[in-house]
C-alpha cells in the first residue's frame, strides 16, 4: 500500500466534504445532519454487500467508496460541533484493535478461534468497567440490525459467557423440538402460539447456522437471490410455451418451477 497516496486521497476527500458543507458549497449537503445521513449509511452498507455477493471487484470498490464518504461526512459534521474529528475516529479504532488483539500485539497465547472470541468479550467487559455485566454485553447488540443478523450476534455473544449448545447436533435437536411445537400450534389453530413458535424455530435455525460456521442473514440473502433467479427463469419458460405469467395456472407454474429446479440443481 502506498501510504503517501493513501494520505493524499483521504485529505482530498476530507477537503471536498468541507467545501460541500461550506458557504459556497452545496445547499443540500450543508443541510444534512446525523439523523438524515444515517439512512444513507445503511443503504450504502447494503450496496457493498450486494456488490460482494455479485463477486464484482469493480462494484465493491465503488460501493466501498460511497460508504467511506458517508463515514467521513458524519465525522465532518461532528468536527463542526467540536465533538471529534476523523483523526480521532481512526486513532480510537486503531488503539482498540491493538488492545483487543493481545495474541497479536502482546504476549497472550491462544490456541483456537473460540479462545479469541472469549478473550475479546473479556477485554470488552473490562473496557466498559465493572458494571458491565453479561446482560449489558447482549444489550450492546444494536436493535436496528436485521433480525436474523441480530439473532446471530445475540447468540454469539451469549456463547462467550458459556451459554450455548455443545455442537450442531444438539442445536438440530432443538430445531426439531421447535418444529414439533409449531406443528402442535398449527393443529390447535392457535395463531398467537403459531407466531411465537415460528419465531422460536427461526431463532433455533440461526443458531444451527452459527454452529456450522455460517451467518443466517447471509444464507437467507443467498436463498432470496436464488428464488428470484428461478422465478425469472420460470416466467421465461412459461412465455416460451406461450403462457403469460398472469394467465398461468398454479399447476402450470409448479410444473415450470420444477423444470427450472431440475435444470438448476442447488
Amino acid at each position: 500500500m502506498d501510504l503517501n497516496r493513501l494520505s493524499s486521497a483521504i485529505c482530498s476527500l476530507a477537503e471536498l466534504i468541507v467545501r460541500l458543507r461550506g458557504p459556497d458549497g452545496c445547499p443540500w449537503d450543508a443541510r444534512q445532519t446525523d439523523s438524515s445521513i444515517k439512512a444513507y449509511l445503511i443503504e450504502e452498507a447494503y450496496e457493498v454487500l450486494e456488490a460482494i455477493e455479485r463477486s464484482s471487484p469493480q462494484d465493491v470498490c465503488m460501493e466501498l467508496g460511497d460508504l467511506f464518504f458517508q463515514i467521513l461526512f458524519l465525522a465532518g459534521i461532528a468536527e463542526e460541533r467540536k465533538e471529534f474529528d476523523f483523526i480521532d475516529v481512526i486513532e480510537s479504532v486503531t488503539e482498540k484493535m491493538i488492545r483487543r488483539h493481545p495474541h497479536v500485539f502482546g504476549n497472550t497465547r491462544v490456541d483456537s478461534v473460540e479462545e479469541v472470541a472469549v478473550n475479546w468479550a473479556k477485554i470488552k467487559k473490562e473496557e466498559k468497567g465493572r458494571s458491565y455485566d453479561t446482560s449489558s454485553l447482549l444489550q450492546d447488540v444494536p436493535a436496528g440490525l436485521p433480525a436474523l443478523l441480530r439473532a446471530h450476534r445475540l447468540s454469539q455473544r451469549a456463547s462467550t459467557a458459556g451459554f450455548d449448545w455443545q455442537n450442531a447436533g444438539e442445536v438440530l435437536k432443538k430445531v426439531r423440538e421447535e418444529l414439533a411445537e409449531l406443528e402442535s400450534a398449527l393443529f390447535n389453530e392457535d395463531n398467537d402460539e403459531v407466531a411465537e413458535e415460528i419465531g422460536d424455530l427461526m431463532f433455533s435455525l440461526v443458531n444451527l447456522s452459527r454452529h456450522m460456521g455460517f451467518n443466517a442473514e447471509h444464507l437467507l440473502r443467498l436463498a432470496n437471490q436464488k428464488f428470484l433467479e428461478r422465478f425469472e427463469m420460470m416466467e421465461k419458460r412459461l412465455k416460451t410455451s406461450g403462457i403469460p405469467l398472469g394467465d398461468a395456472t398454479p399447476r402450470q407454474m409448479d410444473q415450470a418451477w420444477e423444470e427450472v429446479k431440475k435444470n438448476n440443481m442447488g
